[in-house]
């Protein structure tokens, strides 16, 4: 596993963009056999020829990826405009495994999980379709089918088709590649948002709406700890504030973030974009670009402290709102890899949801090494 090379390039035309990318690949050594593609969803419709195209041209069959509104590679970002991101690998022989999209049920795994086993396999690529209401627990299930494994990747975003690649197309449910023990990874995940205040009980909710928080009307516990100005005009909240909550039995005071979908202020009702349940632990986020980069910095260095020798390449998982949206022009976000990483092959895209070990994240950048 010694050969990682990156391409990217931007044109409306996907054959012009294609063929800038091989040129920038090269002569593809015979021993690659698994191929990492990224396209926006500029380019969406035009998948299943620009898959072809790089089968063809490379003579690698098995490729994963997915389709984002954003793509990026190493230090570059490419937002709303047409892109790829390609990656090849030479990968040990019988190391790892490219499965289709589970749609309905995890025991559509059932025939990976006996290679899995026979091959000691612990962490996964995946990418999976934001319409699927189970892909949440396909994620949970599969990182407990493949012996309490560790999952990486992120949610398709598009404005067009969902589309995933795992080997061909796909789309609907959760896909990817799995990864025996041949090969080493290491990887961490930064948040985009800071706490606010202290943490709170959900004492009284259905499906999704807060009730009573602290056994108190939820909306009075929210708009104390967001603060006099935004409790009085609660649109202001929207996009700056969400709920978090902390995952149990984390040492890292980890936590996952879900958007603000709404409120009663007659009843002072609070509605999140997940499932409560009473007793939940809650907490209030803000969007904060200065903490989110301090942040960034210190999984990079986390990361690098953990790293035996230079990673040989790397896939990044980002949210939607983090990129351009949180850290500006100019690829900042990547940059930050680079500097402090190295110029190592990396490919990936902006999220619509990002997964990091048993679940999904929201406004997350997840990072890992191959080495």
């Amino acid at each position: 596993m010694d050969m990682f090379r990156v391409a990217h390039a931007t044109a409306t035309d996907w054959r012009l963009a294609a063929n800038a990318c091989l040129a920038q690949i090269g002569n593809v050594p015979p021993e690659a056999n698994l191929g990492f593609l990224y396209v926006t969803d500029l380019l969406a419709t035009d998948l299943p020829n620009i898959l072809t195209f790089f089968k063809e041209q490379t003579d690698i069959i098995h490729w994963v990826g997915s389709v984002g509104v954003g793509v990026c590679a190493t230090s570059q970002e490419y937002n709303d405009e047409p892109a790829l991101s390609v990656m090849i690998a030479d990968f040990p022989p019988d190391s790892f495994r490219v499965f289709p999209a589970i749609k309905a049920d995890i025991d559509e795994f059932a025939e990976h999980r006996v290679w899995c086993e026979k091959f000691d396999a612990h962490f996964g690529v995946v990418h999976g379709d934001p319409r699927n209401p189970k892909t949440p627990t396909f994620i949970a299930e599969l990182a407990e089918a493949i012996n309490d494994g560790y999952l990486v990747g992120g949610l398709s975003s598009s404005r067009g088709p969902n589309f995933q690649i795992a080997g061909g197309l796909t789309e609907g449910g959760l896909s990817g590649v799995v990864f025996s023990s041949k090969v080493p990874v290491a990887t961490a995940h930064t948040q985009g948002c800071s706490p606010l205040g202290q943490k709170h009980q959900v004492t009284e909710c259905q499906n999704n709406i807060a009730i009573r928080i602290d056994d108190r009307p939820a909306l009075d516990v929210f708009n104390e700890e967001v603060g006099e100005v935004l409790a009085r005009d609660l649109s202001r909240a929207a996009g700056y504030i969400f709920a978090g909550f902390p995952i149990k039995g984390s040492d890292t005071g980890d936590y996952v973030v879900r958007n603000l979908m709404g409120v009663d202020t007659e009843n002072k009702l609070l509605a999140v974009g997940g499932y409560l349940n009473p007793g939940d632990t809650i907490m209030f986020c803000r969007r904060d670009i200065n903490t989110a980069y301090e942040d960034l910095l210190r999984m990079l260095r986390d990361i690098k402290s953990r790293l035996v020798g230079r990673p040989k390449g790397g896939v990044y998982y980002s949210c939607l709102g983090r990129g351009v949206h949180m850290f500006g022009e100019d690829s900042a976000e990547l940059r930050a890899i680079r500097q402090e990483l190295g110029d190592i092959p990396l490919v990936g895209f902006f999220a619509n949801g990002e997964i990091s070990h048993n679940r999904l994240y929201g406004f997350t950048g997840v990072l890992t090494l191959f080495s």
